[in-house]
Order: C-alpha cells, then structure tokens, then sequence
C-alpha cells in the first residue's frame, strides 16, 4: 500500500505570532504539547484518540523553526520507517533525522528528497 499522507509540520521564527495568523486566518486550533516546545494544530475534528474524523483530514503541528525543519513538512505514515529509509537512500534521497521515537505514540524521522525538500516519516507505535 502507498504510504499516506498523516501530518504536517510548519516551522515559525515567532510560533506565537504563526498561531495567532493561523487562528485568525483559518480558525485552527493549536495547543502546546505540555513538556514540549510543540503545539498540536487540529484543523478538523478528532475522535478520543486524536485521529480526525472526517476522511482525508489531516492534523498537524507547529514549532520553532530549526534543523532539519526549515520549511513546512508533510509526513509519511510507513510500517518500517528504518526500512523505508533503506528505500528512500536507494531512490536517491537522503536521511537528514534518523529514527526516533515521539513519546509512546511511535516514531519519526526526516529526509531530503532527490529535489532538496524535507519530509517525515512516521510509524504507529503499535506496528514497531
């Protein structure tokens, strides 16, 4: 299967002022994540365990622009993410953040495309 697209990231030199532009601008919802200097971005509804509702929605968050997040990011869900970073090496493309993992909810990890953009990986908890 495809790996999908599941979250997004957009870094901010003033994070306080992105949120107040994309609250105003859109009218999405963004919290810090306690302990983190994250803030969670819901930009539609979600059920108790915090996945969106509505088919092909897409949360995100929000954080002080920095290595390797300079640009927004879109996030790829896999089942291996060690595996895919075999695979996206052997595309052409290159590791820039290794494996690591988010809390207890599971993984991520960052690469640069054959084209020079960020993007991220991400794999469920459940599947590691």
């Amino acid at each position: 299967m495809p790996g999908k697209v599941v979250h997004f990231e957009v870094p901010a030199d003033d994070v306080d002022r992105a949120v107040s532009f994309y609250d105003k601008a859109f009218g999405w919802r963004i919290a810090s994540w306690p302990g983190n200097e994250y803030h969670l971005v819901t930009t539609v509804e979600t059920d108790e365990n915090g996945m969106p509702t509505e088919p092909g929605g897409i949360n995100g968050g929000m954080l002080k622009r920095q290595d390797p997040i300079k640009n927004t990011v879109i996030t790829i869900q896999v089942d291996d993410i060690d595996a895919a970073l075999k695979t996206v090496e052997d595309a052409g493309g290159n590791v820039v953040r290794g494996r690591e993992p988010v809390g207890d909810m599971g993984f991520s990890a960052y690469f640069l495309d054959t084209e020079g953009n960020t993007l991220g990986l991400w794999e469920n908890a459940s599947t590691a």
